[in-house]
């Protein structure tokens, strides 16, 4: 209980040090919200042309579309919020020899790297993710009643851990290769197939997606039942399960990477 208070108090402190960093560099915090938000918006405008060729997207509506782009832009930017520093590690903590720190302190060390520093920048993202959400459900013909309002709310942790369960097993290569940024990214880049139904990829992708990178868990299938009330048991038990277990594979992966860690600052 008492690493535990530790460990939240020394979260407390950074989030209070990220937020006085932010407010030092304002511009730099504006410009990177604004870039990010000019980026989506050309995103979507090219998802408008696309819906002024066609009525639907392999049966969705271009509301359906949008409202499962938003669903993939809020979890990503929580974990974006929250988890961001083993980016950090991925390129140069573990190659600079600087992750030493972390062993000297009485605190989990993935712990304690996921809670050093928030990037207030992600709320870019978020609020993006937000309104999207917003400004599709009004034009779309569903069954809004509270069971899935709670699901869309409660299955967002795990779509969140989904995230974060890639990022600490590939961060965690870096105690073998000294550096794993590239892997991160690598295996990153395939949320952006998170940002449309699953169904406009072909059948390999598909898999690859729903079954060994699951992006697709954290949109298209909960946007499954929360939209068209399909099949509760897989599309919403699929990301819990998905989360438990590539969080579950991060921490091995992550222990038994520290054991083969070595300072590697020379």
């Amino acid at each position: 209980m008492k690493t535990i208070k530790r460990a939240l108090r020394i979260h407390r402190i950074f989030i209070s040090q990220e937020f006085k960093r932010m407010m030092e560099y304002k511009g730099d915090f504006i410009v990177g919200v604004i870039g990010f938000l000019l980026v989506q918006l050309s995103n979507l405008l090219f998802l408008w042309i696309i819906f002024g060729q066609i009525p639907d997207l392999v049966g969705w509506s271009v509301n359906e579309v949008v409202f499962i782009y938003g669903m993939s832009l809020i979890p990503k930017g929580i974990d974006h919020f929250f988890f961001d520093n083993l980016w950090s590690i991925g390129y140069f903590i573990v190659r600079k020899g600087d992750f030493d720190k972390y062993l000297t302190r009485p605190v989990n060390t993935l712990f304690h790297v996921l809670v050093e520093k928030i990037q207030i920048d992600a709320l870019g993202e978020l609020i993006m993710g937000i309104a999207l959400v917003c400004a599709s459900v009004p034009g779309i013909q569903a069954e809004w009643d509270l069971w899935r309002i709670i699901a869309m709310i409660a299955i967002m942790p795990f779509i969140t851990l989904i995230f974060t369960g890639v990022k600490t097993i590939t961060a965690s290569v870096a105690f073998w290769v000294k550096r794993s940024g590239n892997v991160i990214y690598l295996f990153y880049t395939f949320s952006d197939f998170a940002r449309y139904p699953a169904k406009v990829y072909n059948r390999l992708v598909q898999n690859v997606i729903t079954y060994i990178i699951p992006f697709a868990l954290t949109s298209y299938f909960p946007a499954l039942f929360i939209l068209k009330g399909e099949n509760p048991l897989f599309n919403l038990g699929m990301p819990v399960l998905a989360a438990a277990v590539l969080m579950t594979a991060g921490v091995l992966v992550w222990h038994r990477g520290i054991r083969a860690y070595e300072s590697a600052g020379s």
